[in-house]
């Protein structure tokens, strides 16, 4: 074929298909977060069979291809488990009803080979630091919580491991080494569950790690604990990026912090909860160092309100916040379509218009792929005009 024959067909590619063509050549990330925690969106209960496990995904699949999606960040570990066949960790409960059952198949190739054919990247999306849910869950042997009872903290009913520890530090890069070394994975991505949130975010969280805080001081240390605290999750952010680029280049890491970043911070938006001084993860100093390749910010409110979707996203792009330019993808709440928030769909067609409208543009995620799937409210459709 000589070139006025591929400029042709180009052409008449884009005239087929304008929407997908323009989404291409912006090199936009559209995604959606596939939660598995509480079987979310996948899979719908514990203890389906294989195959009905498996027409679930190729339902969540297509729904992401009707919706001009190009990426799932598909939950792998939701509780320091696995969606997968792991020597690591048991396989997760949420499959099957018993944590350590195999499913009789594995989900995450499953994904990645069904995502191929339909032109949709998968990242594995890890909860690095939530060891259970729920205390009281019969966990498998070799869970971590057996492997290093030391480094898990009770909070409320969940169980945690301690960000100070580092044998936690080291089995969490080692799980994220094993997934990329094993899996043709696009990316690796982490949620904002670092330190616990408060139930109320007028009062901190009781947590107790006042054991791992005086081994640091014991061993010379002299940041202050809520540095300190910051620094054990500065620590692990540096070290997943790390071992992501030795083990295979071209893999994306990304993180999807709580959407305000500190009081003042914006200054035009009421903070009520503070990613910073409360949640102690600095998702600005990791844009600033090279760690990440991108953030997703979860900016779950409507534009306009107290917490305005698009002051916080130009926030978030603002050269003087992001210096070297680390692809912000503002994370989209579809699932406040339903529930006490009951959003209209016009949120969501303007949400997209401004992240589209404000430079550098670049993509979105929405959460959670369950809503487009069903279509609430005409939404897949909404997404795919887009």
């Amino acid at each position: 074929m000589n070139w006025l024959r591929i400029v042709i067909a180009l052409l008449i590619g884009i005239a087929w298909n304008p929407l997908e063509a323009l989404a291409q050549r912006r090199g936009e990330f559209r995604a959606a977060w596939v939660a598995t925690v509480f079987n979310l969106d996948f899979p719908s209960k514990s203890g389906l069979s294989a195959d009905a496990q498996q027409r679930e995904i190729l339902r969540i699949l297509d729904a992401a291809k009707s919706a001009r999606l190009n990426a799932l960040l598909v939950q792998v570990r939701p509780e320091a488990d696995a969606l997968y066949e792991s020597g690591l960790e048991p396989w997760s409960r949420f499959l099957t009803g018993s944590q350590g059952r195999s499913p009789g198949y594995d989900p995450l190739s499953f994904f990645i080979n069904e995502g191929r054919k339909r032109d949709i990247q998968i990242h594995a999306w890890i909860n690095p630091y939530r060891a259970s849910v729920n205390n009281t869950n019969a966990r498998a042997r070799n869970h971590v919580t057996s492997k290093y009872p030391g480094s898990v903290l009770r909070v409320r009913n969940l169980l945690w491991l301690d960000p100070g520890s580092r044998d936690v530090q080291n089995h969490t890069v080692q799980v994220v080494r094993d997934i990329v070394r094993r899996y043709p994975v696009a990316g690796i991505h982490l949620d904002d569950y670092f330190y616990p949130y408060p139930v109320d975010a007028r009062k901190d969280v009781a947590f107790a790690d006042d054991a791992s805080f005086s081994r640091y001081q014991g061993g010379g240390g002299r940041l202050g604990k809520a540095d300190w605290r910051r620094e054990n999750v500065n620590t692990l952010v540096r070290e997943i990026g790390r071992a992501i680029k030795s083990e295979r280049k071209g893999v994306l890491f990304g993180v999807s912090p709580f959407g305000i970043y500190t009081k003042g911070q914006p200054a035009d938006v009421d903070v009520r909860l503070d990613q910073y001084e409360q949640l102690y993860a600095d998702p600005v100093r990791w844009m600033r160092e090279g760690w990440v390749d991108y953030l997703a910010p979860q900016l779950y409110w409507r534009d306009q309100s107290p917490q305005s979707f698009s002051r916080l996203l130009r926030w978030w792009r603002d050269p003087r916040v992001n210096p070297r330019n680390i692809p912000i993808y503002p994370g989209i709440a579809i699932d406040r379509l339903g529930g006490s928030h009951n959003w209209p769909v016009s949120e969501i067609d303007k949400q997209l218009q401004i992240e589209r409208s404000m430079l550098p543009a670049g993509g979105f995620v929405l959460f959670r792929m369950q809503m487009l799937v069903n279509n609430d409210k005409g939404v897949r459709d909404v997404v795919s005009s887009r």
